[in-house]
């Protein structure tokens, strides 16, 4: 987790600054959140995750003014929240953040095209100027054709994604979205998170997004906190928590966890069997070498393998994999390769090679 003094220095670039967080509920002999300190950066996916009563709704609600600290300050932006009239802070709201619910919080009695422009409504937009930016943000959830359907003639995802739109319809450059997903059912939560990827890779927003589920948190966020009584464990990239947590109970959360779907390929490589230069990059004889061997250029670039069954296989034939593809989207590929994977930087540099016994080992790991 940042110290206070490395969020206090990143707080000019930062989209939302945390900083010695605190609340405490009158009546309550613990706090819901205790110092918690967090830089989060503009265009990130930001995963808060823990188990019920962990304190990561507590922490969004204080994001966006909901519930005021007990102590410590929140930052949006540049502003401070706790320095900010209520009449600036509604405007901040409105100008920079919109909020997805779990509980979708929508109208019955009004048609989808109304409840997506909602937000727009409370922003002061008259009825003419919120319809249109409501209706584009419909069509990009998959609901252009629902616009004059109420929310009882639709699914639970669909609801879901009306909720989406009405937050996208204000153009938000943070969206907070509270256990958005958590409702649905396994099929339609993988369909909006891919929505939700999708929507990113268009148009990149800092995203607060709270969950309980770890597999969620690991396919979303770019940097995961996780939280358990209040604390914040630790914080950092999915890759990060998994392969180096700073204790036993992060530890403890990640155990069992699919490592296929967070390591790269690059976190498993293996030496090379045996390498050679081929000058000026020319193909060897088929007799140059009696042994499995990996030709390369001068520049350490990868040109083919030398077979002693096949002979002399180009670069493009070889089943080369690029370092940052995950380890389970590698699987067939290694399986079916009669040599070691040869696996290749962004420059295609040999950097090393995956064998079929080296990624099952990985796989397994994820069962203990």
């Amino acid at each position: 987790m940042a110290s206070v003094s490395e969020v206090r220095r990143r707080t000019v670039s930062s989209a939302i600054t945390l900083d010695a967080l605190s609340k405490r509920f009158p009546g309550q002999s613990d706090a819901a959140v205790k110092q918690v300190s967090l830089a989060i950066q503009p265009g990130e996916i930001f995963v808060v995750m823990g188990l019920s009563g962990s304190g990561k709704s507590t922490l969004l609600r204080m994001i966006n003014g909901l519930i005021e600290p007990s102590s410590g300050s929140v930052e949006v932006r540049g502003q401070n929240l706790s320095k900010l009239s209520k009449r600036e802070l509604n405007h901040l709201r409105r100008q920079a953040m919109a909020m997805v619910f779990q509980s979708f919080a929508l109208f019955p009695q009004r048609s989808v095209l109304d409840n997506a422009a909602f937000g727009l409504e409370v922003a002061g937009l008259p009825k003419a100027k919120r319809l249109a930016p409501a209706r584009r943000a419909l069509e990009r959830v998959g609901l252009g054709h629902q616009l004059n359907q109420k929310p009882a003639q639709l699914s639970g995802g669909m609801q879901q994604r009306v909720g989406l739109a009405r937050a996208l319809a204000l153009d938000p450059p943070i969206l907070l979205m509270d256990e958005a997903f958590s409702a649905l059912d396994p099929l339609i939560r993988r369909d909006m998170q891919d929505l939700l990827l999708d929507l990113q890779a268009e148009h990149r927003r800092t995203v607060v997004f709270i969950s309980h589920d770890l597999d969620e948190a690991i396919r979303l966020g770019d940097r995961i906190a996780l939280m358990q009584s209040g604390q914040v464990l630790q914080c950092g990239t999915p890759l990060e928590l998994l392969t180096a947590p700073v204790s036993p109970e992060v530890r403890a959360f990640f155990k069992g966890v699919d490592r296929g779907a967070v390591l790269n390929l690059e976190h498993i490589l293996e030496p090379c069997p045996e390498s050679m230069v081929l000058p000026g990059g020319a193909a060897p004889a088929a007799t140059a070498h009696q042994r499995l061997c990996f030709g390369l250029n001068q520049a350490g670039q990868f040109l083919g393998v030398i077979s002693p069954q096949d002979g002399w296989i180009q670069a493009d034939a070889a089943g080369a994999l690029d370092s940052k593809l995950l380890v389970n989207a590698a699987i067939a590929a290694v399986a079916r390769s009669p040599w070691p994977t040869p696996v290749l930087d962004r420059d295609r540099r040999l950097l090393g090679v995956v064998t079929p016994r080296r990624l099952l080992e990985t796989l397994r790991e994820s069962e203990q």
